[in-house]
């Protein structure tokens, strides 16, 4: 049971109800005990509505619903809580990655302009690491790998390649949309646009 406890696993919304970030529910639960977040009864998607805690302790079990066993009882997990007085919707880079370097390239070959399937590119360095290239948003880009073993460790214009564009770091995006409901958690749904 603890395990459930430890699984982040409940959406957690800013005051607007913009999803902002994933939480277990041992955290939900402290959040809603201390007026710091409020849980979400969901019925349908036209019968959402907030819960208090002292209310929350009493809510039935329904068949659908986790529940953590207390010593009062059983407690019904959220799934989805709002926060009382949080109404930034926080903003994050995408992780740097070849997954990352791929999607703002578009899936093409900065070099021929090629759409590539995701096995057919890897990540070029423009400054070869061996020449004190970094791994950096703008020192690396998406290339097949045709080109990207022809050019070697030179330099693009060295290896008669020019690229498409300069590389640069994507723009910050709003937290809301780099949530992915990977659990399949029907509450989530009517919060996120995936």
């Amino acid at each position: 049971m603890s395990n459930k406890l430890n699984k982040a696993s409940v959406l957690v919304l800013n005051r607007n109800w913009q999803a902002i970030n994933i939480r277990t529910p041992e955290d939900a639960i402290c959040q809603m005990a201390t007026g710091v977040a409020t849980g979400l009864e969901i019925e349908a998607e036209d019968q959402i509505r907030p819960v208090s805690w002292a209310e929350w302790l009493t809510l039935p079990i329904r068949e659908q619903d986790e529940a953590v066993r207390t010593v009062r009882g059983a407690i019904r997990m959220p799934t989805v809580i709002v926060l009382a007085n949080f109404a930034k919707v926080p903003k994050k880079r995408p992780k740097f990655g070849a997954k990352a370097i791929r999607e703002r390239d578009g899936n093409r070959c900065q070099y021929t302009g090629r759409v590539l399937k995701p096995e057919e590119g890897s990540i070029d360095h423009i400054l070869p690491v061996s020449r004190g290239g970094k791994d950096a948003w703008d020192n690396c880009v998406w290339a097949c790998k045709a080109i990207n073993s022809r050019k070697g460790n030179r330099l693009p214009d060295e290896a008669g390649l020019k690229l498409l564009t300069m590389p640069k770091a994507p723009k910050e995006l709003p937290m809301t949309a780099l949530i992915r409901n990977h659990q399949g958690i029907a509450d989530w749904r009517l919060f996120l646009s995936e």
